[in-house]
């Protein structure tokens, strides 16, 4: 299956990632199929650069985007839909915010 993700290559504390078509088991700093954009998120706007026709191109062939990358396409207009969650809670977690709510007093 083929993913699009984001590979990181800025410097130390100041990041930038690249948009990247890839293998999903594959190491996302090796070989890529291809570069199909540049993401800066400490720009004001979080400048985001594509190649749309790739993009349009790539999902159509049936690449997958990771959650992060749906959203920033969503907002682009490039996909329709709902944008998805993308930070998970882990069961430890979960169980301990069910617990505090259930210790806490009822106002």
């Amino acid at each position: 299956m083929v993913k699009i993700k984001l590979a990181r290559i800025g410097k130390k504390k100041q990041p930038e990632y690249r948009i990247i078509v890839v293998e999903q088991g594959r190491d996302p700093w090796g070989t890529t199929n291809e570069i199909i954009g540049h993401f800066s998120p400490l720009m004001k706007e979080s400048a985001i650069t594509l190649k749309e026709e790739r993009v349009k191109y790539w999902l159509g062939v049936g690449a997958q985007p990771t959650d992060t990358l749906r959203n920033m396409f969503i907002d682009k207009g490039l996909i329709t839909g709902k944008k998805v969650r993308s930070i998970t809670i882990t069961k430890r977690r979960a169980t301990a915010i069910a617990k505090k709510a259930a210790n806490a007093p009822a106002a």
